[in-house]
């Protein structure tokens, strides 16, 4: 789509404007946003938009456009099935060797647990390997009631932090900032980077994992805007 609009606002209701039309989502619903920082952010990505409209440079607008059309009429649904990331949890999965790998991910990942085991009360087992070792009920359905409870903008936000790092765990430390993102993403990258320090990193992996942080950044950034 080209560019057509001169002007870009924020109107009473926190709704984005071009040219004092409102902005609708692919859905048809008015692009509204939860809080005012987000809305400005949101605005200044419309701002941006050179000659033509190119949606990859607009993640903020799309993480709500998804919170507005695909989360908010189901939230719930959405919510459990992003809760099922902690039945194995990228965290619980630790390689028995060799030893420099094992501290690594000792030094990244426990804490995190701890964390988790105070502020939810929860018990988390670990395991070596690969095999699936399934989490306590009572685990799993307390981590899934603090997904459940969050709103739809949330969701959006907290969706790509968790399927990027391939843990509930790390992106709910996220979300309450326990842990900064910085620390989240190399705690999701231990295994990777040390796979990298030892037989080096080729090319396309460095891409597209610069690819998946871009995404990861946007996502953290949303978050933030919604407090």
């Amino acid at each position: 789509m080209k560019r057509f609009w001169t002007q870009v606002a924020v109107d009473a209701s926190r709704g984005i404007t071009l040219d004092g039309r409102p902005v609708r989502t692919p859905g048809r619903m008015p692009l509204t946003l939860p809080t005012d920082a987000l809305a400005k952010a949101v605005a200044e990505e419309w701002r941006a938009v050179g000659e033509t409209l190119d949606p990859r440079a607009m993640p903020l607008t799309g993480l709500a456009n998804a919170a507005i059309d695909w989360i908010a009429p189901d939230p719930e649904r959405f919510a459990a099935d992003l809760a099922r990331y902690g039945e194995s949890d990228l965290l619980c999965y630790r390689a028995d060797a060799p030893d420099p790998l094992v501290a690594r991910q000792a030094a990244a990942w426990d804490p995190v647990l701890d964390w988790v085991r105070t502020r939810y009360d929860v018990h988390v087992d670990t395991v070596t390997g690969m095999i699936h070792r399934a989490q306590p009920a009572a685990t799993l359905n307390r981590l899934g009631d603090a997904v459940i409870r969050q709103d739809a903008f949330t969701l959006a936000g907290l969706s790509p932090v968790v399927t990027l790092t391939g843990s509930l765990l790390l992106a709910l430390a996220v979300l309450e900032q326990a842990i900064d993102a910085d620390a989240a993403w190399s705690a999701a990258h231990v295994d990777e980077d040390w796979q990298a320090d030892q037989w080096g990193e080729d090319t396309l992996a460095r891409q597209t994992r610069e690819t998946r942080r871009r995404e990861f950044n946007a996502a953290t950034r949303f978050l933030k805007l919604l407090r």
